[in-house]
């Protein structure tokens, strides 16, 4: 029988399995719930009916609420409503999670009066990740059946937990390879019903509720929402059922109006858009299964780990034997850290380890599919290694570079064929950083762009499709707003002015103190190198460079921008000295500047890099731009990026 266009049931032994069968993600749209409102109304006039049992096809139970409805007019049955008869019928409903339950998914779970979780289920509540808390009595329900300690884990964080901690927590009942069956037959088990709402939330000491709501706090970088998801959870044991229900969706509908969640859902979209190439839509990529990765220092490491972990075979190649070892060495150690935390059995680190060749012999790359050299970023040193690679490696084989500013046109006429030849721009390091820039070469192929996206996407990461532009996408805007923030230097704001503005903004660290991390070196190469071409014209800050010939390269030196006694970042005078020197040489008067005018200027260089890397078609999106940024550099997600910024 079909209750809506994405809900049916069948009759089963007395009891009725309801199916939710809404792709991709079995979200809560408008149809389910009333499909799910339906079934329980059948369920309750028809007296051979014993109980219900709620499942989800695919991978998924259910994904949560349909973010498309979001700033739409409400449609009922509401998420709140659905959930509330569910907990007040008054047959057992019982509900087989083998796949996600998360947001309203897992609203609707805690709702039920028994949880059966399969192998492949998770629970979690991330509506923080859309700047919102739960809306239909996540806050109020969870920490009544975990306790409000790890209900303000999974909430404040927006974690989710698989089967095995949801079974510890109390949050599904048990584990059963068959959960529709182990649920059909709890249901035949007549127990007295168990519905969440009415049980009493755990004691807990003060001081831990205390250490867990910092902890969130101190991940949250100034977010509302998992602040306002703690103070649910703890007024969940101060309030009643109804009471708490009532605090809960005023705030999530006023954090669902809010620019924050707008900017968050932004996100999410620009996500879902990202890494989609209208062209490609026909084309098939190449297929990848062995990997060569020239270079083994912390970039080429990095990539070898994520290919490793993401199944494929992996041959490294180094200059020397001795260098190939100690490449062996670092990729290995990389693999036994995430093992030793847990992110990565022993077992799958050992056959991660049995996939990984190191070699000093370059003729070994030949069985490679794709080749990425992660070698010094020297425009001759890349050019040679493309040269000796294409006549190595099979004539359908990829050749990738992971260039920061060179030219990767450039670098491909260094090849017979051009055409197989991409950017796949890794940001360091790369077995943690989710963001790769993918450079559309001029003359790249169609079907190698696509396995090039393919290949990313396969090791868990973001890709970006951007053309071919110094910088790229990131580094270019990047590059815009440090020279507007040392223009500010010439105008009157210091270093620790315009950092701490950044940080009150959102960004984890400001730029001077990111560039004394990286190295004040590697910009003054860029710089140098462009100097000849550098219009007179153009406005210069010197700064930087005096502090570069002075030996002050950022914190392996322990002088840079600031400097580093004990390793502690501290304002130094004869930085302040610098910058004074520096303005009193163009005659230029100092003002001082407030935060909110240093962040008014940054963001605007932001926005017009940007929209120039739009106008030339560098970048196909603006939310491309905005993911960019907010992966790669720092860019709070809750302000959307400097695109979403701007335009709101």
């Amino acid at each position: 029988m079909r209750f809506s266009q994405s809900v049916s049931a069948r009759l089963e032994g007395g009891v009725l399995v309801v199916t939710i069968d809404n792709p991709p993600v079995n979200a809560l749209s408008a149809h389910v719930r009333s499909g799910l409102l339906a079934a329980l109304d059948h369920a309750a006039a028809t007296a051979d009916i014993t109980g219900l049992v709620i499942s989800g096809t695919g991978r998924t139970f259910i994904g949560g609420a349909d973010i498309k409805e979001f700033g739409r007019p409400m449609v009922e049955p509401t998420l709140p409503q659905v959930v509330e008869s569910i907990e007040a019928f008054e047959k057992p409903v019982i509900c087989a999670v083998d796949g996600a339950a998360l947001s309203g998914g897992c609203e609707v779970a805690l709702a039920c009066h028994g949880r059966i979780a399969g192998e492949n289920a998770a629970f979690g509540l991330p509506e923080v990740k859309l700047g919102i808390v739960p809306g239909a009595g996540g806050t109020q329900r969870l920490p009544r059946l975990i306790g409000p300690i790890a209900a303000i884990d999974l909430m404040g964080t927006g974690r989710a937990v698989k089967t095995r901690e949801a079974v510890a927590l109390g949050l599904a009942d048990t584990v059963a390879a068959d959960p529709v069956a182990a649920a059909i037959a709890a249901v035949h088990a007549g127990q007295p019903l168990r519905r969440t709402g009415n049980i009493d939330v755990p004691t807990a000491e003060p001081a831990a509720i205390d250490a867990a709501e910092a902890n969130v706090l101190a991940k949250s970088r100034g977010q509302l929402a998992p602040a306002e998801a703690v103070r649910l959870v703890k007024a969940a044991g101060q309030l009643d059922l109804e009471q708490g229900l009532a605090e809960e969706r005023a705030t999530f509908l006023h954090l669902r109006d809010s620019e924050e969640s707008a900017a968050l859902r932004h996100v999410i979209f620009a996500e879902r858009a990202a890494g989609k190439v209208e062209r490609l839509a026909e084309v098939s990529p190449r297929r990848i299964e062995t990997v060569g990765i020239v270079g083994t220092g912390l970039m080429g490491s990095g990539i070898a780990v994520s290919a490793l972990t993401s199944g494929y075979h992996v041959i490294a190649l180094e200059q020397t034997q001795e260098d190939a070892a100690a490449g062996r060495a670092r990729i290995a150690g990389i693999l036994n850290k995430a093992a030793q935390s847990g992110r990565l059995s022993k077992e799958a680190r050992e056959a991660c380890l049995a996939r990984l060749e190191t070699t000093a012999e370059a003729k070994n790359l030949a069985a490679a599919d794709l080749v990425v050299e992660a070698v010094f970023d020297d425009f001759s040193v890349k050019t040679e290694l493309f040269r000796r690679l294409d006549g190595i490696v099979a004539p359908g084989a990829i050749l990738a570079t992971n260039t920061s500013y060179l030219d990767p046109d450039a670098i491909a006429t260094a090849t017979a064929d051009p055409s197989r030849v991409v950017g796949l721009h890794f940001f360091s390091p790369a077995h943690v950083m989710r963001l790769v820039e993918v450079v559309d070469c001029a003359k790249t192929a169609p079907d190698v762009l696509a396995s090039a996206l393919s290949f990313v996407k396969r090791l868990g990461k973001l890709p970006i499709v951007c053309g071919v532009t110094e910088g790229f996408i990131g580094n270019r805007i990047f590059s815009a707003y440090r020279r507007e923030a040392e223009f500010m230097l010439e105008d009157g704001a210091l270093p620790h002015e315009i950092d701490a503005a950044l940080e009150a903004y959102g960004f984890p660290m400001g730029i001077f103190a990111v560039n004394d991390m990286a190295g004040l070196e590697i910009a003054w190469a860029r710089r140098k190198r462009l100097a000849a071409t550098r219009d007179p014209a153009e406005r210069y800050v010197e700064i930087a460079d005096r502090l570069c010939e002075a030996g002050r390269l950022g914190r392996k030196t322990g002088l840079g921008w600031y400097a580093y006694p004990n390793g502690e970042r501290t304002v130094d005078p004869a930085v302040t000295a610098a910058i004074e020197a520096a303005r009193a040489a163009k005659n230029i008067v100092p003002r001082a500047f407030t935060a909110q005018e240093i962040m008014d200027r940054l963001l605007k260089a932001m926005a017009e890099e940007g929209t120039a890397l739009l106008v030339e078609s560098i970048a196909a999106r603006p939310g491309d731009i905005d993911l960019v940024m907010i992966n790669g550099y720092g860019f709070p997600a809750r302000k959307g990026g400097p695109m979403f910024a701007a335009e709101h």
